[in-house]
């Protein structure tokens, strides 16, 4: 018999993905749309116990594979019923990027300078060098991150960061309530500014598991930007790069997060390898795993990685099979814009289906409409608005950038510049 899973925050393209899995029914717990809001954390979690309660059935499991709200609410309701999940102070030292640079910082080295800012400060402390990236310590992906040379764009993107820290640091401050905290993280608040100094090189993504205290890293993805920018070009499974680097950030990887005490979740950390110094430094820790690399493990491994999270939420160790999948390697590219822009043509399910048809290991998700204006879509990285994302899968890395650009010739798009704009 299935057991019944509930997905808070479910969408349709990830619910494509779950229906991979054998052995479970996913029920949607709230849309994504209503957990994007995060405006009031208590009603969201009133309006997820409703649903919960009027289920004819037992709730097996919840689980979920988004970042704040969603990490930090299936803790909550997990804990009111008694299912396996993560504990929710773990989740918040992940959350919280300055707590969780104090925590990484008494077990690792492999750390960048970093500094919890005052939003009235003129400059940075001086152990500290430019360049420098300034981010809020709740935030969305790479929103409100700007990296600055001098005090001026310090003083500059530190008014813009204060500006907006609100839109996640109020309801934060919420879930900072429930826990107990350290005086440094309480000083900070929710709100804060956290500096990092720069790190260069190649950006590689350890994703794992934590089973009863037993962490396991399961597969490291690359993060391939686009020339001369911040913005992410394409995710590539499995990382090419060599066997030694990855067995390192694989151990620290798993080192943090028993220190941070993550358990019965999945996780995702971020990491910087510079080639000619051979140095790793550790950039986020998430506490869940990355949808982003669902689709590149079904087609590599058989499976997305969304089934060790149905597992650990199952409360059953995950199984590690690897390799069972049709293509060698696979990446999501992200067709992109340097500018604003308003969109006068944007391809369609017709479009979409007619590519996917002929081009086999390739499937697309448009993320704008005709009517669009960039500047005024959610959730973009500080530096480009994201038009699309394409996966391919291929034998090689080559065949992969055979497919994608593929697709793009059956991809139409037009953008109607309104202002100073380079071409995707």
């Amino acid at each position: 018999m299935s057991q019944n899973v509930f997905v808070l925050g479910m969408d349709e393209h990830n619910r494509e993905s779950l229906k991979e899995i054998p052995g479970a029914r996913f029920l949607q717990l709230l849309s994504m749309e209503r957990v994007r809001k995060r405006d009031d954390m208590e009603a969201l979690l009133d309006e997820a116990r409703a649903v919960l309660d009027a289920f004819d059935g037992p709730v097996d499991a919840i689980m979920g594979y988004w970042d704040f709200p969603v990490s930090t609410l299936v803790p909550i309701l997990c804990a009111e019923r008694g299912l396996p999940a993560p504990p929710l102070e773990a989740v918040v030292k992940c959350e919280h990027k300055y707590w969780s640079r104090l925590e990484q910082a008494e077990v690792i080295e492999e750390l960048p300078g970093f500094a919890a800012i005052p939003f009235d400060a003129e400059r940075p402390p001086d152990h500290m060098s430019y360049p420098m990236w300034l981010k809020p310590v709740k935030g969305f992906s790479s929103e409100l991150a700007f990296r600055v040379e001098d005090d001026d764009a310090f003083r500059d993107a530190l008014a813009r960061i204060g500006e907006g820290a609100g839109k996640l640091g109020a309801p934060f401050e919420w879930v900072l309530e429930q826990v107990e905290l350290p005086e440094a993280v309480a000083e900070a608040g929710g709100t804060a500014c956290l500096a990092e100094e720069e790190v260069t090189g190649l950006q590689l993504t350890v994703e794992g598991y934590v089973y009863q205290g037993r962490p396991h890293a399961y597969g490291v993805v690359d993060s391939l930007d686009y020339p001369g920018s911040p913005s992410f070009l394409r995710y590539q499974y499995p990382s090419e790069l060599p066997g030694h680097v990855l067995n390192r950030v694989r151990d620290v990887a798993c080192r943090v997060v028993t220190r941070l005490g993550l358990d019965n979740t999945t996780f995702n950390i971020e990491f910087f390898w510079d080639p000619d110094t051979d140095e790793v430094r550790l950039l986020e820790v998430n506490p869940r795993h990355s949808q982003s690399h669902a689709r590149l493990m079904s087609f590599v491994d058989g499976r997305p990685n969304h089934t060790y999270r149905v597992d650990l939420a199952l409360g059953r160790e995950p199984e590690l099979e690897q390799g069972g999948g049709d293509y060698a390697v696979a990446a999501k590219w992200f067709l992109r814009r340097f500018g604003d822009g308003m969109v006068r043509m944007a391809p369609g399910e017709e479009d979409v289906a007619r590519m996917e048809r002929d081009i086999p290991g390739t499937s697309a998700e448009i993320l704008v409409e005709p009517g669009t204006r960039l500047s005024e879509m959610g959730e973009q990285d500080s530096y480009s608005f994201a038009l699309a994302v394409v996966y391919t899968g291929a034998a090689d890395a080559e065949g992969l950038q055979r497919a994608y650009e593929l697709c793009l010739a059956r991809l139409p798009f037009e953008i109607e510049e309104t202002g100073d704009a380079d071409q995707a």
